[in-house]
């Protein structure tokens, strides 16, 4: 395939995306497939890899082949182990870990970040720090960001690489809370309810003492539900605005009022960026947003850091 200059992988836990980019770094092509590391059966990572881009490499032999996200985990194909914060491209490269498949093509595996808080327990992103240089290409001038998910990052960016981050488990708890706990009982139907979210974020966000902390508001999404404070059809939007605001007024003490003032950037999908940024107009705080390639622009910063890329 004429152009073809490197083909990136971002493969994750449940889905797999794959570039076949440019010596620009341009995307020339796209594909995006169901098939994260969980449903590649016995670990037949290579077989995986070949049925995704086999083609690409027929055409275009001896590119290279960079891979970031979980595929990059004691999970999935190869471990690369993590690189400690703080942390940008070239601290990257220097942990990169290089595997040679049985066809002889290789493949360059992108390790994850760790960082240890200042109350000793460690912290862990993987495939996210892609991402960050991603958007630092076109945003070098954002600071703190959030990346939404089932574990959702914020991160605090400086001089270039990532000084700090911090994982809030909101997304999963979210699942687990309406799905296998009591608080589901009373949800109806899957209707946007606006000012019950509103209604959640805002007491998510309250540092008012004598509401308790998360573990106590928790339950007023049964009982709004069973005074009629909030109807079934609103309740699953009030516990998950309720979880954001939580999220919220965690992280802001977390990074610090200065650094809050600056603004916030979303980095994630649209439906998850939009609910954010509507949590944090809320809070009174400034939200951007970024939908661009991320993970293929820091796949590229990472390829050229390293000397893959012209």
């Amino acid at each position: 395939m004429t152009g073809t200059a490197m083909i990136g992988l971002d493969w994750g836990t449940s889905s797999l995306r794959a570039y076949r980019l440019d010596a620009a770094g341009h995307v020339l092509d796209r594909r995006e497939t169901a098939g994260g590391i969980l449903k590649v059966q016995d670990r037949a990572f290579e077989s995986a890899f070949t049925d995704a881009v086999g083609d690409w490499l027929a055409a275009s032999p001896g590119v290279p082949v960079l891979a970031s996200g979980m595929i990059g985990s004691r999970q999935g194909w190869i471990e690369a182990p993590y690189a400690p914060c703080p942390a940008g491209a070239g601290d990257i490269t220097g942990h990169l870990v290089r595997h040679r498949t049985g066809a002889g093509i290789e493949v360059t595996f992108v390790p994850g970040l760790s960082i240890q808080g200042r109350d000793g327990m460690p912290d862990v992103m993987r495939g996210e720090e892609t991402q960050i240089l991603g958007v630092l290409t076109q945003r070098p001038e954002a600071a703190l960001m959030v990346l939404p998910g089932t574990h959702s990052k914020w991160v605090r960016v400086e001089a270039g690489r990532v000084a700090w981050f911090a994982t809030f488990m909101t997304g999963e708890l979210f699942a687990v809370l309406r799905q296998h706990s009591i608080l589901g009982r009373l949800m109806t139907g899957d209707a946007a309810d606006p000012e019950a979210f509103a209604r959640g974020v805002r007491f998510g966000l309250s540092d008012d003492a004598a509401s308790g902390g998360l573990l106590r508001r928790l339950f007023s999404a049964r009982t709004l539900g069973l005074f009629g404070h909030v109807p079934g059809s609103g309740i699953a939007d009030y516990l998950s605005g309720l979880l954001l605001g939580a999220e919220l007024r965690e992280a802001f003490g977390c990074v610090g009022a200065d650094t809050v003032r600056g603004g916030v950037l979303i980095v994630g999908g649209a439906a998850l960026a939009e609910r954010y940024r509507r949590a944090l107009d809320i809070a009174g705080v400034a939200a951007g947003t970024f939908d661009g390639e991320a993970a293929a622009d820091g796949q590229v910063t990472i390829a050229r850091a390293a000397g893959l890329l012209g």
